[in-house]
């Protein structure tokens, strides 16, 4: 009722008749008509009652109201059924530059931000330093992991993290079973590497979390690091990827250091990432 009440009939593509209206926004019998559904169904929608509903009527009612994505996953909720992949409201698609000043408030630590299919969007100078990221790297951080030579020589226990990468990131694909861009990067890596290919065919899921890594670097030797995705609700195509030095082997210190401009000069031969 809160939402029919914020539609103008002129924004439904009503005309308003010049008439004074009791009621503020639509009525439901407006909304009724341009969803498509009965009255009396959607008086019970309103109040509460135990009815029989379906995503495309719950879509069109979303549409009649100008839900906005949050408001139509609420919906859904609210109606008992599997809310659909969340959605970037266009009020939230401009957000780059607050995340790249969080990434570069990261430094001297490491910190890159990935696209739902782990496209890689945006890093700090650290990734650069550090992991090896650049324009002319490859785009795709699992790409990445199954054919760079360079990070496999360079990442400790790279057999130990294959099955984990490759169950997150099934795991990220269930969360949209039919996108093709899931389904393109799997393709190519299917095609490009036989490991990825069996570990695949494992069907294992694991949720995105923290994965321990142990990057060995020709200058300064082993880092050890705790890499921790984090979704921003309101972006929820995009990951956040922290590397947070462990304890071990002065990680921290050495990280001070590689990204000095001292250190800057002498990383010639960077950790792909």
């Amino acid at each position: 009722m809160s939402r029919r009440a914020r539609v103008s009939p002129a924004e439904a593509g009503l005309p308003d008749g010049g008439q004074r209206r009791r009621t503020p926004g639509l009525r439901r019998e407006e909304v009724a008509v341009l969803a498509g559904v009965g009255v009396s169904w959607y008086q019970w929608l309103e109040q509460g009652r135990d009815i029989t509903v379906s995503p495309q009527v719950l879509d069109a009612v979303a549409r009649v109201l100008r839900l906005s994505p949050a408001e139509r996953r609420h919906l859904y909720v609210l109606a008992a059924l599997n809310p659909p992949a969340p959605e970037t409201a266009p009020e939230d698609r401009d957000m780059c530059a607050g995340l790249r000043r969080l990434i570069d408030a990261w430094m001297p630590f490491p910190a890159h931000i990935m696209d739902a299919y782990w496209n890689t969007v945006l890093y700090n100078d650290a990734a650069a330093v550090v992991l090896g990221m650049s324009p002319d790297s490859a785009p795709n951080c699992l790409v990445t992991f199954f054919t760079d030579p360079l990070y496999r020589t360079r990442m400790g226990h790279w057999e130990e993290m294959a099955p984990r990468v490759v169950a997150q990131f099934r795991s990220a694909c269930s969360e949209s079973p039919e996108d093709e861009g899931f389904r393109h990067v799997v393709e190519e890596l299917r095609g490009l590497s036989p490991e990825f290919a069996k570990l695949w065919e494992r069907r294992d899921i694991l949720p995105g979390g923290q994965n321990r890594k142990e990057l060995e670097h020709p200058l300064v030797g082993t880092l050890y690091v705790e890499a921790t995705q984090l979704r921003v609700p309101a972006r929820p195509d995009l990951v956040i990827v922290l590397h947070t030095p462990l304890p071990e082997g002065a990680t921290a210190e050495k990280l001070e250091w590689l990204v000095s401009p001292e250190g800057r000069r002498g990383a010639m031969y960077p950790v792909a990432g």
